[in-house]
């Protein structure tokens, strides 16, 4: 097996994704992904070999050149992240894994602080642990927003239309809840997300969605992120499935929110840290954590 690092170009983003869909064993669903999902995965895994060449690596069959893996990782500041570790079935429990996690956390082993959004595979959860991370069982919210009435009144917090210029705000809440700016991160995001931002004397934060998935939403209290996550909810079409994914219990304004609305609230894998408690208030992106 040999690994190399992730190259910025259209062939290395085709193959991460054709390795994710087989890891998790979407490929025969993967063709027909939507164009704009196939846009957003090559986009963000191009972007993070563009920022991070040394967390981004493949597992390479050194008779095939087929891949076996990849690894696509972050540091941010004084928080490193793993955005994406798949191995494909064919190649699992013979050391792949291990190799590529291993890799990868070397490009965070300055930073005092790791996040992973981790699944419910038991294996996965387990290599985490071994590596130092604490695990936090996760929730997720899911299903439709039937009564718009259940949802908390507007407090008198404005939410507004956010853009790439609130990228310093953006960057000071990061710091304040996980002690690293998302910096070029917000600029990736806000290409393929939708943004809200609250921005006043009470306090700030923002919100990325997509469709009716919460991407990521970060504020500095509790009332500023209840209003955010409200807004985004009454902000989506009639009929539309929502997802708000990793939530710990320390985001229970989350759930009571999501569950005033109508929302179902089950079991999600787990939000697995090193060096650092769960943000709150924090609903972190399994891409850009």
């Amino acid at each position: 097996m040999l690994l190399r690092q992730v190259r910025d170009d259209a062939a290395d983003a085709e193959t991460v994704q054709s390795v994710t869909a087989a890891a998790f064993h979407e490929t025969e669903l993967s063709a027909a992904w939507p164009h704009e999902r196939l846009v957003r995965s090559h986009s963000r895994t191009r972007h993070m070999a563009r920022t991070d060449p040394e967390g981004c690596w493949l597992a390479i069959d050194p008779d095939s050149g087929k891949a076996l893996g990849a690894v696509l990782s972050t540091r941010r500041e004084g928080t490193w992240g793993l955005s994406l570790f798949a191995v494909v079935p064919q190649a699992q429990g013979k050391g792949v894994g291990k190799a590529l996690l291993d890799r990868a956390r070397l490009h965070g082993r300055a930073c005092l602080r790791g996040i992973i959004c981790g699944s419910q595979d038991a294996r996965a959860a387990r290599r985490y642990r071994l590596a130092g991370f604490t695990l936090h069982p996760a929730m997720r919210l899911t299903g439709v927003v039937e009564d718009r009435s259940g949802l908390p009144e507007p407090d008198g917090v404005p939410v507004h239309p956010g853009t790439v210029h609130q990228r310093d705000l953006m960057d000071s809440v990061d710091r304040r809840l996980r002690g690293g700016a998302h910096g070029p991160d917000h600029e990736e995001m806000v290409r393929h997300f939708g943004l809200l931002v609250v921005d006043t004397l009470v306090g700030s934060g923002y919100c990325y969605l997509l469709g009716g998935k919460i991407e990521l939403l970060a504020a500095t209290s509790r009332r500023v992120a209840t209003r955010l996550l409200t807004e985004a909810l009454l902000r989506m079409p009639p009929g539309t499935e929502v997802t708000v994914p990793h939530l710990t219990a320390e985001q229970e304004w989350a759930v009571d929110v999501g569950l005033a609305a109508g929302l179902s609230v089950s079991n999600s894998g787990y939000l697995c840290l090193r060096g650092m408690r769960p943000p709150s208030p924090y609903i972190p992106s399994g891409a850009f954590l």
